[in-house]
């Protein structure tokens, strides 16, 4: 399974960011698509996930200035954010939980990473 993440980049706080993630492969099922976060020194942490029914869970720090959206039909998590704050810097990386067929054997709920993407808020 492959993960492709473009958008990122550089915009001055309260400005607005749009980042993509496009899953591919051999892929069975899509659980769930994700965004998470790491800044430096810091954990990795959720900023905001997309189940397969349409539920969100979003990172309380993020809530009212993020949103998630998702075309199933390319397998696609889309991030809006808006409102960007300095402390919204950081690498954010595409997540999947998908179930999988391999050589007849059936695989739930494996997670991959895509390879992350630097967004920095800065004036």
């Amino acid at each position: 399974v492959q993960l492709q993440a473009s958008g990122g980049g550089l915009v001055q706080p309260g400005g607005s960011l749009s980042l993509s993630c496009s899953a591919s492969g051999s892929i069975f099922r899509i659980n769930a698509l994700g965004w998470y976060r790491q800044a430096p020194g810091n954990q990795r942490e959720l900023v905001a996930t997309m189940s397969s029914t349409g539920s969100t869970v979003y990172a309380d720090s993020v809530k009212g200035r993020v949103t998630v959206s998702r075309d199933n039909g390319k397998n696609t998590l889309n991030l809006q954010m808006n409102s960007l704050k300095p402390e919204d810097t950081a690498v954010y990386y595409c997540n999947a939980d998908v179930d999988q067929w391999v050589r007849g054997t059936f695989y739930p709920g494996n997670v991959y990473w895509g390879q992350g993407t630097l967004v920095t808020v800065s004036s």
